[in-house]
């Protein structure tokens, strides 16, 4: 990355609204909200936040549209709490900020979503002015949830790719996610985008609808099959890492096909108050080991320790905790063991 420094991370920013329910309940019938919270969502706000939070020592800034609102006042107040320069978020007038419900079982911390696409849909190529950031990776998710950057032009390219491209070009690494949506886009939408791509940080359902691979089988994760999508996506054109992240653990593997491998934290079931910032928590470690150039083993660790971190608020970011404290509990607690001639369940 030469004299680049920090992470600059685009593309969806999302007020969550977090509802703790009872059930989940099948349609027609009743749940009960038992608390309510608001929190971050998206993968740049998550993300960013995130690393602010585990006391990540470089530059944090985001790209975006958010709307002349409530919510949007709201992210722009939290980007300037935790010091991440929001001077590439833009307002815009013409959608309200997006946002999403999240209601999350609190027996399970199981959740399910509901989400407004709102102003992120209008998010552009044209709003990533790279020429005048000196950050050294860019984040951008998620794929599939940006209406205007996902849209396929008549010669098979998109604008996450072509931002992607662009920003290889002025000498970023690339990191990229994608959102676990049950569709048939992933071929036309996100292998474009590939080529383009440094570090790929997905979850299992992603991972087996971008490669083609299919990844879980009976409820569990093969890890066969886990490192065989991994191969498949950097033969798609991934360029350095793919890192598959799932609850059981996380794999990565490199162009030579070297694979390194962790399990997550043992987290006692007492102390998960929610899951729906751990993906983005553990992309947050990842990206913070990767950008100080730690080893893959390393950056696999800080990342589990983050995910593990999250868990203990039902928002996304706010049970994040530094770096150091985030190892040490995950030194204390232990971390599952995975083995690679069996299924891991998820």
């Amino acid at each position: 990355m030469s004299d680049r420094a920090g992470i600059l991370a685009g593309g969806n920013w999302i007020i969550d609204h977090v509802k703790i329910v009872d059930v989940f309940p099948e349609q027609d019938k009743v749940a009960y909200i038992l608390d309510r919270y608001r929190g971050t969502g998206g993968a740049p706000y998550n993300v960013l936040v995130g690393l602010a939070r585990l006391g990540a020592p470089f530059p944090l800034a985001g790209v975006g549209l958010v709307g002349d609102d409530e919510d949007g006042n709201t992210i722009l107040a939290d980007c300037e709490k935790h010091g991440i320069d929001a001077s590439r978020l833009r307002r815009t007038e013409d959608a309200d900020t997006s946002f999403t419900d999240v209601m999350t079982v609190r027996s399970t911390g199981r959740r399910t979503f509901f989400h407004m696409r709102g102003s992120n849909s209008l998010l552009s190529e044209e709003h990533f002015d790279l020429d005048t950031s000196h950050a050294g990776i860019l984040h951008l998710g998620y794929i599939l949830l940006l209406d205007a950057l996902d849209a396929v032009a008549p010669d098979g390219t998109t604008g996450t790719a072509r931002v992607l491209k662009r920003a290889r070009e002025f000498g970023f690494k690339t990191s990229v996610d994608i959102v676990s949506e049950d569709s048939e886009r992933f071929a036309s939408v996100v292998k474009p985008a590939l080529p383009h791509t440094d570090y790929l940080i997905v979850n299992e359902f992603e991972a087996s609808r971008a490669s083609g691979v299919e990844i879980v089988s009976g409820g569990s994760v093969c890890f066969a099959r886990a490192a065989e999508a991994a191969r498949a996506l950097l033969d798609l054109g991934v360029n350095e890492w793919v890192v598959i992240h799932y609850p059981a653990g996380a794999l990565a593997m490199d162009k030579r096909g070297e694979m390194k491998m962790q399990g997550s934290v043992l987290v006692p079931a007492e102390r998960i108050a929610g899951t729906v910032g751990a993906g983005d928590a553990f992309a947050a470690g990842m990206l913070f080991g990767l950008h100080e150039g730690r080893e893959m083993r390393e950056c696999l660790r800080m990342a589990v320790c983050a995910a593990a971190s999250s868990l203990s608020d039902a928002a996304a970011t706010a049970g994040i905790k530094p770096m150091d404290e985030c190892l040490e509990t995950g030194r204390a607690l232990g971390f599952r063991a995975l083995r690679t001639n069996t299924h891991e369940k998820k």
